[in-house]
C-alpha cells in the first residue's frame, strides 16, 4: 500500500508538471491541441490523486498498521466512521484531503467549462495545477502519508478523543471544501487578468463556486462551533482561538466579494477592488493551512509536531506577490466604466458593507498575530483575550446588520428621499415597536443585546417587506395564488432572493450571539448522591445511587458505568428543577480511553428554542461529591438554525435557471465565444 499510495501522488506530481507546460504553450500558441491535453492531463492528476487518497482510506479501515498515519491516528477498536475521519487527524493526511479536493474540482472546473470560456481556460488550468504541484510536491518529498514503521506494531495508539465526535466527520471537509473551492474563483480571476478579459466574463464563471464555497465554508465554521460546544466542556462555541480567526477571515473577504462583484456586473465598477479581495481571500484560505502547521501561535486545531510553515509561507508570498504584481500590470484595464455617483445608493451601501467587512478581517488578522507581534518587538508573547476581540467586533457587526436590511431597500446610482421614505417608514415602525416590546423582557439589561435585538427586527423587517412586495406584484401580474405567487417569485428571482434568506439567517446568529453571550448563567456544584443544591435561579439534583447500593430490582442503575476494550465511561444523572417541577434530565459523563488512556468530558445538553440546559462532569470519584459545572445558555438553538437557513439560501442563490444555461455563451470549433 505504502509503494502504491507513493506512486499515485509522484504521478499526480508528473501529471499536474505537465498539465501546466501544456496550459501555458496552449494560451502562448493558441493550438487547441495542447489545451486538450492539457485538460486530460487535469483529468489525470485527478484520478491518481483519488487513487493516493482511496489508497489511504483503505489502510485505515483494514488496520494496516505499518503506515506510520494508522499507527498514529487509529487503532483496531476504533469505530468505522472514525477510521474514516482519521485521515484528516494527522497532518499529512489532511493535506492528501486539500490535494485531492483541488484536483477534484480543477477537473470540475476543466469539464463545466468544456464548450465555454475558452480563452480563459489555459491560465485556469495552469494557476490550478500549479498549487496542485506544491501540495502533491510536499506530500511526495516532505511529508508523506504513506510513511512506513521499521516494524508492525500490533495496535495503533488510537484516535485523539477530542477528534472522536461525529461533527469532527464532516466538519473539517466542509472547512476544506470551503478552502479549495476557493482557488477557482481566483484562477479565473488570474486568467482574465492574464489575458486581459477583465469584464463581467469571469464574474460570471465562478459566481456559483464562490457562492458555494462560501457556504461550505460558513457550514464548517458552524459545525467546529458546534463541536467545540460538545466536546469541549466549557459551556461556549467560540473562544476566538487562531485556527477559528483563520477561517473567519477569509470567509468574510468572501462575504464582501460576493456583494462588490455585483456592483461590477451592475455598474462596471469596483474591478481592481474585485481583483484585490479574490486574491485576498484565497490568500487567506491558504494562510489557514499555514496557521494550523507553522508551530506559529497554540491551538488546540493546531498540528504541534509540524515543520510545514515555511513551506506554506512561501506559497502565499508567492500568490499574494505575483497577484498584486499582475493587477498592477493591468490597472489600465481596470478603470472603472462610472464613478459612485451618490453614497447613499445601493453600490455606495455596498462599498460601506465591503470596508466593515474587509476591516473586521484585518482586525481579526491583527488581534491574531498580535503574540508574534509582540514577541519580535519585546521578546514577551502577549495573548489577545476573548474579550478583546469582542469589543472591537461588536460594533462592526451592528453595523453590518444593519446594512443587510439597508442594502435591498435603496435603489441603485442614487436614492431621492421620497424613495427611502417610502421603503423605511414600515420597517422603521417596526423597529420600534419591537424596542418597545422589548422593554417588557429582560433585552434591554444589556443594552448592547437590546441594540441587536432591535437592529436584528428591522432587518427581518426590511427582508420580509421585500418578499411581501414582490409577492403581491406576482399575485396581481400572473393571476396565480399567493404561495404560487411566492414560489414563483424566488424561482424566477433566485440569486436575489437567496440572497435575502441568507440575511434572515445572519440576524438569527445576531440573536443567537446576542442572547447567549448576554444572559447565559453558570454555576459550580458539589453534590453527593442524592443530594440536591440550588443555582442560577434552578435545582439540581445528583440522582444518582449512594456507593454500595444496587438498583431495585428490574430498574436500571441511572449512573452506569462502562468498561470495555475500548473505554471506561461514568454518566451523572442530573435532574433539573424549576418551582419544584422537573424541567429535564441531564447525563453529563467522562470517559477514559483505554489504548490511549486519554480522558474526554461529555457534557449533558438539553436544547429548547429558549435556551440551552448545559452541564460537565468535571470529576466523580466513589465515596465523593461530584464536581459539576452547570449552564443556562440561552437562544443557542438559534445559531445552529441559521446555518440551515444558510444553506438553504445559498442553494437557492447558486441553482441554475433555465434561461441563465440558455444564456451563457458557448464556443464554436473555432474556439470564438457565441451566444
Amino acid at each position: 500500500m505504502a509503494i502504491f499510495g507513493r506512486s499515485a501522488l509522484l504521478l499526480a506530481l508528473l501529471a499536474a508538471a505537465v498539465a501546466v507546460w501544456l496550459a501555458v504553450g496552449a494560451h502562448r500558441t493558441r493550438r487547441r491541441s495542447w489545451q486538450a491535453a492539457a485538460e486530460r492531463a487535469v483529468y489525470a492528476c485527478s484520478a491518481f490523486a483519488t487513487i493516493a487518497i482511496g489508497t489511504l482510506w483503505a489502510a485505515l479501515v483494514t488496520d494496516q498498521f505499518r503506515l506510520r498515519n494508522v499507527a498514529d491516528y487509529s487503532n483496531r477498536e476504533l469505530p468505522t466512521r472514525f477510521k474514516f475521519s482519521a485521515l484528516w487527524g494527522s497532518q499529512a493526511g489532511s493535506l492528501l484531503l486539500w490535494c485531492w479536493l483541488l484536483t477534484m474540482f480543477a477537473a470540475l472546473a476543466v469539464w463545466l467549462n468544456r464548450r465555454r470560456n475558452r480563452e480563459l481556460m489555459p491560465i485556469v488550468v495552469a494557476v490550478l495545477m500549479a498549487v496542485a504541484i506544491f501540495f502533491t510536491g510536499v506530500l511526495s518529498f516532505v511529508t508523506s502519508p504513506f510513511e512506513t514503521l521499521a516494524s508492525t506494531p500490533l495496535d495503533g495508539t488510537g484516535l485523539n478523543p477530542l477528534l472522536q465526535n461525529p461533527y469532527m466527520v464532516i466538519h473539517p471537509p466542509l472547512l476544506y471544501l470551503g478552502y479549495v473551492g476557493l482557488s477557482v474563483p481566483f484562477a479565473f480571476a488570474m486568467a482574465a487578468l492574464v489575458t486581459r478579459r477583465v469584464d463581467t466574463q469571469w464574474i460570471v464563471a465562478v459566481r456559483r463556486w464562490t457562492i458555494l464555497s462560501w457556504m461550505f465554508l460558513g457550514s464548517g465554521i458552524l459545525l467546529g462551533s458546534r463541536w467545540a460546544y460538545e466536546e469541549l466542556g466549557w459551556g461556549g462555541y467560540w473562544a476566538w482561538d487562531p485556527v477559528e480567526n483563520a477561517a473567519l477571515m477569509p470567509w468574510l473577504v468572501a462575504t464582501a466579494f460576493l456583494h462588490s462583484v455585483m456592483v461590477q456586473e451592475r455598474r462596471g465598477m469596483l474591478k481592481v477592488w474585485n481583483m484585490s479581495l479574490v486574491t485576498l481571500t484565497f490568500s487567506l484560505s491558504l494562510f489557514g493551512t499555514f496557521l494550523t502547521r507553522s508551530g506559529l501561535l497554540s491551538s488546540i486545531h493546531a498540528f504541534g509536531e509540524s515543520t510545514l510553515g515555511p513551506y506554506f509561507l512561501g506559497l502565499i508570498i508567492v500568490v499574494a506577490g505575483g497577484a498584486i504584481c499582475l493587477i498592477a500590470s493591468r490597472l489600465s484595464d481596470l478603470r472603472s466604466e462610472h464613478g459612485l455617483e451618490s453614497f447613499v445608493s445601493r453600490e455606495g451601501i455596498f462599498l460601506f458593507n465591503n470596508l466593515l467587512l474587509v476591516g473586521l478581517a484585518a482586525i481579526v488578522f491583527f488581534q491574531t498575530m498580535y503574540p508574534v507581534l509582540t514577541e519580535a518587538v519585546t521578546g514577551r508573547r502577549i495573548t489577545v483575550g476573548p474579550g478583546t476581540y469582542e469589543w472591537s467586533a461588536v460594533p462592526i457587526g451592528v453595523a453590518l446588520l444593519i446594512l443587510t436590511g439597508v442594502g435591498p431597500l435603496v435603489a441603485w446610482r442614487k436614492a431621492s428621499l421620497a424613495q427611502l421614505r417610502r421603503r423605511f417608514v414600515a420597517p422603521l415602525a417596526v423597529a420600534i415597536a419591537g424596542a418597545l416590546l422589548l422593554l417588557l423582557t429582560p433585552a434591554w439589561d444589556h443594552w448592547v443585546a437590546g441594540l441587536i435585538f432591535t437592529a436584528g427586527i428591522f432587518v427581518a423587517a426590511c427582508v420580509t417587506g421585500e418578499f411581501i412586495r414582490g409577492t403581491q406584484t406576482r399575485h396581481r401580474l400572473g393571476g396565480v395564488s399567493w404561495p404560487g405567487a411566492a414560489i414563483q417569485l424566488v424561482a424566477r428571482n433566485r440569486r436575489r432572493y437567496g440572497g435575502y434568506i441568507v440575511h434572515l439567517g445572519v440576524v438569527l446568529i445576531f440573536v443567537a450571539l446576542a442572547g447567549s453571550k448576554s444572559f447565559a448563567k453558570e454555576a459550580d456544584l458539589a453534590l453527593l448522591p442524592g443530594q440536591s443544591a440550588q443555582a442560577i435561579g434552578y435545582t439540581f439534583v445528583n440522582e444518582c445511587l449512594p456507593s454500595g447500593t444496587k438498583p431495585a430490582a428490574g430498574q436500571a442503575d441511572p449512573c452506569p458505568r462502562i468498561s470495555n476494550a475500548n473505554e471506561r465511561s461514568v454518566v451523572l444523572r442530573l435532574g433539573v428543577f424549576k418551582d419544584g417541577k422537573r424541567v429535564t434530565i441531564l447525563l453529563p459523563g467522562r470517559r477514559i480511553y483505554v489504548v490511549s488512556q486519554q480522558p474526554s468530558t461529555e457534557v449533558g445538553i438539553d436544547s429548547t428554542l429558549s435556551r440551552d440546559y448545559y452541564a460537565v462532569l468535571n470529576q466523580m470519584r466513589p465515596g465523593e461529591p461530584a464536581l459539576l459545572s452547570v449552564f443556562i445558555n440561552p437562544l443557542v438553538m438559534w445559531l445552529w438554525m441559521s446555518g440551515l437557513l444558510i444553506v438553504f439560501g445559498g442553494l437557492v442563490a447558486a441553482w441554475p435557471t433555465r434561461r441563465a444555461a440558455r444564456a451563457e455563451p458557448v464556443a464554436d470549433r473555432s474556439g470564438t465565444q457565441v451566444a
